[in-house]
């Protein structure tokens, strides 16, 4: 695993709301020593501003004092992430709009975002989307099981209600977890985030 951390794993940010589970995402890969390459559409900074208290500047910020950080503007197309070469441990996308979900589905790679996620496709790495939209629509639908069938890991960001979670916080800090397990980086949730019966 040592040397796979030497790998970023890839942290698309877009519009859906839900900016506090990129954080907290990038937070918890940063403090694992696992290498991040970011970036965020325009609007995933509009909704980050509405949701978050710490402005995504301050974000950027902090995380650019970890060795391991970088960040890309949504159209830098020249950016490593967008060739298969540079490899990756995979890629989230979080939260994921259904504007990037249908992009992704249908092989439109017009940013780079969308072309990080293409590359995950092609090079079949893991790709994880924790879509953000209710109620969901045929089309969301039928967008969602054809990335399904490619092998992409569908994690909308339900709680854990088996866990009584008490704030968002703990919601937020399990679909982290979850996130962390389909990528390959935890073999198991930790014990405290397990379903255990009476």
């Amino acid at each position: 695993m040592e040397l796979l951390k030497k790998h970023p794993v890839v942290v698309g940010i877009t519009g859906g709301s839900g900016a506090v589970m990129a954080r907290s995402l990038i937070d918890e890969l940063l403090g694992r020593d696992v290498p991040v390459v970011a970036s965020a559409s325009s609007a995933a900074r509009i909704v980050w501003d509405e949701e978050v208290e710490e402005s995504f500047g301050s974000a950027l910020e902090r995380w650019k004092d970890f060795e391991g950080f970088r960040y890309f503007a949504p159209g830098d197309l020249r950016a490593p992430i967008a060739s298969g070469s540079t490899p990756t441990l995979g890629m989230a996308i979080v939260p994921c709009s259904m504007a990037t979900v249908a992009a992704v589905a249908h092989g439109l790679s017009d940013n780079l975002i969308r072309r990080a996620a293409d590359v995950c496709l092609k090079e079949r790495r893991p790709l994880v989307i924790v879509p953000r939209e209710t109620p969901l629509n045929a089309i969301h639908l039928e967008n969602m099981a054809s990335l399904a069938r490619l092998g992409v890991t569908i994690l909308p960001p339900e709680p854990a209600f088996y866990l009584k979670p008490k704030t968002t916080e703990d919601t937020v800090d399990y679909i982290v977890q979850r996130v962390l397990a389909a990528l390959g980086l935890l073999n198991e949730l930790p014990e405290s985030m397990r379903w255990r019966p009476k």
